[in-house]
C-alpha cells in the first residue's frame, strides 16, 4: 500500500494504535516492540541508526509513561512491546525522528 512502510520488518498486526511521542499523537503497529514503532514512524533513521536491537548497547534507551499513570519509567525500546496510550516523553540521542518518513 502506498505512503506505509514494508510490513515485513514488523511482528503481524491487525491495526495500529494511538500512542504519544514527545507530545505528538502517532499511528503505530500493534503487537512489536518500541524500536520497531519507531521505525516505523521513521524507517531510515532508525534502520541506519547505531543500533544492535538484542539490548546489548543501550542506544534505544527511552522514557515513558503508562496509559493512566504519571511515573516516568526507563527501557531499552527493543526489549519492550508498545502499549496502547503509551506516552515517549524522552529518546536517547541515538534515536532520531527529525528527519521525514522514507515512505
Amino acid at each position: 500500500m502506498p505512503g506505509t512502510p514494508p510490513t515485513e520488518l514488523f511482528e503481524p498486526f491487525e491495526r495500529l494504535i494511538e500512542i504519544d511521542v514527545l507530545g505528538e499523537k502517532m499511528l503505530v503497529p500493534e503487537n512489536n516492540t518500541i524500536l520497531r514503532c519507531l521505525q516505523y514512524i521513521n524507517m531510515e533513521s532508525i534502520s541506519y541508526g547505531d543500533f544492535c536491537w538484542n539490548g546489548d548497547c543501550t542506544n534505544c534507551q527511552i522514557w515513558y509513561q503508562r496509559p493512566g499513570e504519571d511515573k516516568e519509567l526507563s527501557c531499552l525500546s527493543c526489549r519492550k512491546r508498545i502499549i496502547e496510550g503509551m506516552k515517549i516523553t524522552r529518546l536517547s540521542k541515538f534515536i532520531d525522528l527529525t528527519s521525514k518518513p522514507s515512505w
